[in-house]
């Protein structure tokens, strides 16, 4: 039995590149780190990868030739030449990575306008559904509510919903579900705020955990369910690790509130607090985990092969604490790593010169691939453990049957493991500053 194998690797030419084969043996294995491999262990289903339609990302896109653009969306969502993505997440009004603030309701007596999402992010995303074939799952999360909605009386700056707008705002957010689905783009999932522990200089606003639960079960819930929307999935909290478990269980130890409630979403900003996703998972295993956003904050740096590594280390540590979908945040961003209208500068996987109508892979990309090319929607987490050298590793089965395991080296010397499954080895070596993926025969 022979394991494929794909590289990625910074000192070689290596970038989702095949190479020598495993061969698998029986008997005793080497004196080496052991990777261990259950595949009968099945753990939580995986629902896929993806990257976020910020009208940053959509302009940047759209400043390029027609056929560049058709490129950057097939690396991303085609599922043989691109990276597979089946996630995808956009924004309820505007969020930093837009052009400056706006609201699909600028006043009391507003109706809904969906034309700024119609001039290109809407237009980008029926490309990419386009190119993928099979459905995208698309989460929409709001950065603020209208202004006039707010304590604040502005979208940045943080603020708080208005106690006598939390059943205007419930019900803007089933019009704004019912209007794009009006206009093709289906909404798979709501957040209920982006990052609502916030107080950013660009569009925030605040919820305690007990308001959070408060509007989910008195406002938003009761709204979606009326609305026939309640198949669309909420999540709540929508920030980092530190707090997932504090904040999600304020909302999900009530039974009220917690009927309306699919899971949580969080975020990278904290650092790795994995543990956290455990606790949060032992204590509502029936509620779903999702890592909705992150990013390298700071701007671009072209080249940078740190980039790649801190996404492989995230994904693997979020994936292996049951963790079933991963999404990316900016898809593109122009070469200063905007257009952002506050000036915070980020970086992305693919960063697109406009000025000469060329775009670059991030060593982000390629690291993401290695994922969300070849562990495929519906596949399960295998239990598998760490060899404890300093790789870091991750396991599932796809729902054809096949194996994949993907092993990150970031440390700077090779690295070797048995590779164990179900009895049968590998020595595997792993070379500095590279990734491996490892598919088997479907069985």
């Amino acid at each position: 039995m022979h394991l494929r194998r794909i590289q990625t690797a910074r000192d070689s030419g290596h970038r989702l590149s095949d190479i020598d084969p495993l061969v698998i043996n029986r008997g005793d294995w080497p004196r080496l780190p052991l990777i261990d491999v259950d595949s009968a262990g099945q753990c939580q289903e995986i629902l896929g990868f993806g990257g976020a339609f910020t009208e940053s990302a959509c302009t940047v896109l759209a400043s390029l030739p027609e056929d560049e653009r058709e490129a950057i969306l097939q690396a991303y969502f085609h599922p043989g030449d691109g990276i597979g993505y089946r996630l995808a997440r956009t924004h309820v009004n505007s969020c930093d990575f837009s052009l400056g603030n706006w609201s699909c309701w600028e006043g009391p007596d507003a109706t809904l306008d969906l034309s700024r999402y119609e001039q290109r992010i809407f237009p980008a995303i029926r490309g990419a559904q386009r190119i993928a074939g099979d459905p995208i799952r698309l989460l929409v999360s709001p950065w603020s509510p209208p202004a006039w909605m707010k304590t604040s009386g502005q979208m940045n700056h943080g603020g708080s919903l208005l106690p006598s707008r939390r059943d205007t705002w419930a019900q803007a957010l089933c019009d704004w579900i019912r209007g794009s689905q009006q206009a093709g783009i289906a909404v798979w999932g709501l957040t209920v705020q982006n990052e609502p522990a916030a107080n950013q200089v660009w569009e925030s606003c605040l919820y305690s955990a007990r308001e959070e639960r408060d509007f989910v079960r008195d406002h938003l819930g009761p709204a979606l369910q009326a609305a026939g929307l309640d198949r669309q999935r909420l999540l709540v909290w929508d920030h980092n690790r530190d707090a997932v478990y504090h904040r999600a269980q304020v909302v999900l130890s009530d039974p009220d509130a917690a009927r309306y409630v699919w899971g949580t979403g969080f975020h990278w900003y904290s650092g790795d607090q994995f543990e956290n996703l455990d606790r949060l998972h032992h204590a509502f295993p029936n509620k779903h985990l999702l890592f909705t956003e992150g990013c390298w904050e700071g701007g671009v740096q072209l080249g940078r092969w740190d980039r790649g590594e801190r996404y492989a280390h995230h994904i693997i540590g979020d994936l292996n604490h049951w963790t079933e979908g991963w999404l990316d945040w900016n898809l593109a961003l122009d070469r200063h790593g905007g257009p952002n209208h506050v000036g915070n500068w980020c970086d992305a996987p693919i960063i697109v010169d406009a000025d000469r109508g060329i775009w670059t892979r991030q060593s982000s990309y390629w690291y993401i691939g290695h994922f969300s090319r070849y562990i495929l929607p519906g596949a399960r987490r295998l239990f598998s453990t760490q060899a404890g050298n300093g790789l870091e590793s991750v396991a599932a089965r796809n729902p054809d049957g096949s194996l994949v395991i993907v092993v990150c080296n970031r440390g700077d010397r090779p690295l070797s493991a048995a590779l164990r499954i179900d009895g049968a080895w590998a020595e595997l070596t792993v070379p500095a500053h590279a990734i491996q993926t490892l598919i088997g025969d479907p069985r």
